[in-house]
This record gives C-alpha cells, sequence and structure tokens, in this order.
C-alpha cells in the first residue's frame, strides 16, 4: 500500500466543482459562533459536493482568516450566501419545495440510519448554535428531526463532526 501524494487524488478544480454535478443539499449553519467549525463545515460540504451553504444569524462570513485557515479554499468552491434570519432562508428553501431536516435531540426525530431521502427531492439541514442546538423556533418548522444516536456520557457532538457524520450518510442515500 502507498500513500497517495496530492497531485494523485484528481481533485476537481474550483471551476470544476462550481459546474458540476452537486449532492441536493442546502446546509443552514445557524449562529454558529466558532469560525474554525464554519470554515469546517465549508471544508466538509466540499468534499460531499453540496449544492449551496447558507449562513444566518451570527455565523460569520468569509473571508476572514480563522474561517479560511479550517475551510483550505473551499470557501472559493461553495457557494454560500448570508441571511440576517433563519426564518427567511427556511421561507425561501420552502418555497423552492425544497424538506427541512433539523439535527437535533427531540420528542419524535428518527435516527439518522433510519431515514430515508427521497429521489428528486432537494434537502436543506440545519446545523445549530454550538450551545443551544438548533431552536425551537426553528425545530417547529422542519419537515424532519434526525437524531445521530450517542451512548456515552457527552450529549453532543461538535458541530463540524455532526455536519460530517450528517453529511457523509446522504451523499450515500441520495443519488446525484
Amino acid at each position: 500500500m502507498k500513500k497517495l501524494k496530492n497531485e494523485e487524488l484528481g481533485r476537481k478544480s474550483v471551476e470544476e466543482f462550481r459546474s458540476g454535478k452537486k449532492l441536493p443539499v442546502t446546509v443552514l449553519l445557524d449562529d454558529v459562533r466558532s469560525m474554525h467549525n464554519i470554515g469546517s463545515v465549508f471544508r466538509t460540504s466540499d468534499a460531499f459536493m453540496v449544492e449551496k451553504i447558507f449562513l444566518c444569524g451570527i455565523t460569520a462570513q468569509p473571508p476572514h482568516r480563522e474561517i479560511t485557515k479550517s475551510a483550505l479554499g473551499a470557501t472559493d468552491s461553495v457557494f454560500w450566501k448570508y441571511y440576517v434570519s433563519i426564518s427567511d432562508a427556511i421561507a425561501s428553501l420552502k418555497s423552492e419545495g425544497c424538506k427541512i431536516l433539523c439535527i437535533e435531540q427531540a420528542e419524535g426525530s428518527i435516527d439518522l440510519a433510519d431515514f430515508i431521502p427521497r429521489d428528486n427531492v432537494k434537502y436543506a439541514v440545519v446545523f445549530g448554535n454550538e450551545v443551544n442546538g438548533v431552536s425551537q423556533s426553528v425545530v417547529d418548522v422542519c419537515d424532519y428531526c434526525l437524531e445521530i444516536p450517542q451512548f456515552g456520557t457527552k450529549h453532543s457532538f461538535n458541530i463540524s463532526v455532526t455536519a460530517g457524520i450528517v453529511l457523509y450518510d446522504l451523499s450515500r442515500k441520495i443519488k446525484f
């Protein structure tokens, strides 16, 4: 076994990424405080060919040194837009027929492993604040609430870890 060099990986250019077929998923970051987390979500979104990212509320926007540090250029490839209010972002997505998923521990949530996306449906995934998660007012307007099972003493994952788990799972289940 030989470790591959960067030039052997066959990575897309920014132009190829932008013109390529995307995973029909929009990522919504709601009041995410850590710029390292924001950059990491950009980088993960690039890896899984996510369609776009909406940055909402107090979530910082590129260009910013701390975002750039962990995004490693993904802020140039992944389309993003800022919304002052996540409610406006969700309303815009719903008007396009998008189904809204929140990632949260809630009554009636669906285990991520059990969620089966429908063909030809676009999805938006809401990731909430590092301390308070997804607000109840946002949970109330979501079509589905997905939960990642956890078995240890902690009650949550870091948002960038959560995004990695969820986007990987969706990329395996959604045909694009």
